[in-house]
């Protein structure tokens, strides 16, 4: 059969195939008269005849080599009913998973009938804990579908091969309020569950669990649950979920079930040790009238417009006394009229422990500040607790910054934890707040609006004058070095006309020897599903990794080794290598620059381009000047919304050595310059913000009030 032939894509298909947005895609075809013209679909959602594209993005140069997760995808394509099909195909992926590399390498191989019966055979275990393939049937026809799939497993691991998989069936999948758990937060989420002593706890379950991803951040968190149980109403979701957390964390036990959680619970009677839950917003239907007297309300009948108060109690009945629960919830949930008497109850019981307000675009709906709401089913043999914590992450974080996100949450989590009762939290980003003053007519409990008030009573004078006098030490300094390097300096013009020389690309010097290349790829191919490959948790004291945030912000290496890859050989940095930033942010040039001495040893980080020049050759100094010119950056940018740096294609001077050393001395001069600067920007924003506070919370006093 040629898969190919009677092979239709989406839009979607093609911006995966080229390596595009949708929107590049959209542009294509408003822009682009010889586009291919639709071969099927609806004037909504139009498909194209696959050769037909492929032969336009090869005309056009952007037709990447395809790879054996592109073929899958072509051969899901080419087959009737290839949305049951992906579904019937995931037993196979845990079935290959199982063999050596030997066996799995031969399994492609095989002539049909061969294929077709190790797969019967192989997946006749399988397909029991997976939700929709219990009678999984394989066909004649299929023979090439399974070929294709096996192939991308021997080739890209059986993680890619079951992300393709997903990708398939979430396309016919309807999931309104339903939303993906980006794996930081997911991560994020499963370090709450953390007690105090660091312990994990052993058994979890997600009611919603989507595709998995928050139990799969449960697996692999600290030592890890052992026990994992996940329900979704979609089997297109819990299907997957299935697969990816046998993968992620074969020796757990796991059951992953079908199913509307709050109509008909798959895990009636099951006390788990804790519960992670991204709930879906917003849908009115959830069962208010049918669930009016159900036993699970222990803190009030939700009312018909508060789902989210249902999932809360849902997710509290499902824990043993003590267990916690983590939930992302929208930030209305926290000030709702309707829900006010819920959130009483509570707060009044101790079972809402704590609100983390997060930045915008944590998770969709990327517009919105998402909270954390961190819940304990109280148990009746303790105290209830007197205060519950509030944490304003979004407070200082003017960007998305995953790294400043976690300190935030955890750095007043984890000593609240260990200590309720002495914890004094943070001006203006976390505070401990007594029950009692939550407990007012409107009951509201989002972080930003009480800690305002909170951290006015916090404010200690003494130590916030000594903290400014601190900082104005620093922004002294920070202006002594500025002004230091801000003299003009010796910068005579060329001749009447700019100096014209001869270059040569770095795809020349790499043939010449001159320098080399090094890169390190992203740890997982993110797909449609949002989920990477899992990875590691770092160990403690393991080799720092050098980010690309790192070479943009000018500061020590922040990453850890599970930001890498497993499995392969990972840079490290040297002394006098050259960083260029990979991808170009909006309103920002490429960054380029030498090593700092602290830096060598450091792993090179994802998006990061590492020239090693031969220092008899090429300067460094001189090297990295001249590859983030912004002339040369745009000619090698290649791209529409995501823009990359081609590192071949860009072009550097051919100068002798001691002319290079006097231009590398004065790019050198300018990253000083421009460094300095920086760091007397964030002493004068720091200052700024500290006696801001302490002004208005009346903890100082205007210059020359006196003390009185």
């Amino acid at each position: 059969m040629n898969q190919q032939a009677s092979a239709f894509v989406t839009a979607a298909d093609i911006s995966r195939l080229a390596g595009v947005t949708r929107a590049t895609v959209s542009n294509w075809r408003r822009r682009h008269p010889d586009f291919p013209a639709p071969a099927g679909g609806t004037d909504a959602s139009p498909t194209y005849d696959l050769d037909a594209v492929r032969a336009w993005l090869a005309a056009r140069g952007q037709l990447p080599e395809d790879t054996p997760a592109d073929r899958l995808r072509t051969a899901l394509r080419a087959h009737p009913g290839d949305g049951e099909l992906a579904l019937l195909l995931l037993p196979v992926v845990l079935a290959a998973a199982r063999l050596d590399r030997r066996e799995r390498e031969a399994l492609p191989e095989l002539r049909d009938d061969a294929l077709l019966r190790w797969v019967r055979s192989a997946v006749d275990d399988r397909a029991q804990d997976i939700p929709g393939t219990e009678d999984a049937a394989y066909a004649p026809e299929e023979a090439g579908p399974l070929r294709a799939l096996l192939r991308c497993v021997v080739t890209d691991g059986a993680e890619a091969a079951s992300d393709v998989l997903a990708e398939r069936l979430l396309e016919d999948a309807g999931g309104t309020g339903t939303y993906l758990t980006p794996r930081p937060l997911a991560d994020l989420m499963a370090r709450l569950l953390t007690d105090s002593a660091g312990a994990f706890p052993a058994s979890v379950l997600d009611p919603a669990c989507g595709t998995g991803s928050l139990l799969a951040a449960a697996a692999t968190a600290g030592a890890g649950a052992t026990a994992l149980h996940g329900q979704d109403v979609l089997v297109a979701q819990a299907a997957p979920a299935a697969v990816r957390l046998r993968l992620s964390a074969p020796e757990a036990a796991i059951s992953v079930r079908t199913g509307d959680s709050l109509r008909s619970d798959a895990f009636k009677g099951l006390t788990a040790d804790a519960v992670l839950c991204n709930p879906p917003y917003g849908v009115r239907d959830w069962g208010h009238d049918d669930l009016a007297y159900d036993q699970r309300w222990a803190y009030g009948v939700p009312p018909k417009g508060e789902p989210e108060l249902a999932w809360v109690q849902h997710c509290l009945a499902h824990l043993t006394p003590g267990g916690r629960a983590v939930l992302l919830m929208p930030p209305a949930v926290a000030e709702r009229t309707a829900g006010r008497r819920i959130r009483a109850q509570l707060v009044r019981d101790g079972a809402l422990r704590a609100v983390v307000s997060l930045p915008q675009g944590a998770a969709t709906p990327l517009h919105i500040g998402l909270h954390l709401w961190v819940l304990e089913r109280p148990d009746p043999q303790a105290e209830a607790p007197g205060t519950v914590l509030l944490v304003d992450a979004a407070a200082e974080i003017r960007e998305l910054d995953w790294d400043a996100v976690n300190d935030t949450v955890l750095s007043a989590w984890r000593p609240y934890l260990a200590d309720q009762d002495g914890f004094t939290g943070a001006p203006g980003i976390a505070a401990a707040m007594p029950v009692t003053d939550l407990l007012d007519e409107a009951v509201d409990v989002t972080p930003a609006r009480r800690i305002r008030t909170a951290s006015r009573q916090a404010l200690r004078p003494a130590l916030l004058a000594r903290q400014a006098s601190e900082l104005y030490d620093q922004l002294r300094k920070g202006a002594t070095d500025l002004v230091g390097l801000s003299t003009d300096g010796d910068w005579p013009p060329a001749d009447d006309r700019p100096r014209d020389w001869r270059t040569a690309t770095v795809a020349d010097l790499l043939r010449g020897g001159a320098l080399s290349l090094l890169h390190t790829a992203p740890p997982g191919r993110r797909t449609r599903n949002g989920q990477p490959q899992p990875r590691p948790e770092a160990e403690p004291g393991a080799r720092p990794a050098l980010t690309a945030a790192d070479v943009f912000e000018n500061r020590p290496a922040s990453g850890t080794e599970a930001d890498l890859p497993t499995g392969v050989a990972l840079p490290l940095i040297q002394g006098s290598d050259v960083l260029l930033t990979e991808i170009l942010r909006v309103g920002r040039t490429a960054v380029a620059r030498v090593v700092e001495p602290g830096e060598t040893g450091c792993f090179l980080g994802p998006h990061l381009l590492l020239f090693r020049p031969d220092r008899r050759r090429l300067d460094p100094w001189f090297l990295a000047g001249f590859l983030a010119a912004e002339q040369n950056v745009n000619a090698a940018a290649t791209g529409t919304s995501l823009v990359r740096v081609d590192p071949r294609r860009l072009r550097v001077p051919l100068l002798p050595l001691a002319e290079q050393q006097r231009y590398g001395a004065a790019f050198r001069r300018l990253h000083e310059l421009r460094t300095a600067a920086r760091r007397a920007d964030q002493a004068a924003e720091e200052i700024t913000r500290l006696l801001g506070t302490g002004l208005t919370g009346g903890a100082l006093l205007p210059d020359g009030h006196g003390s009185a």
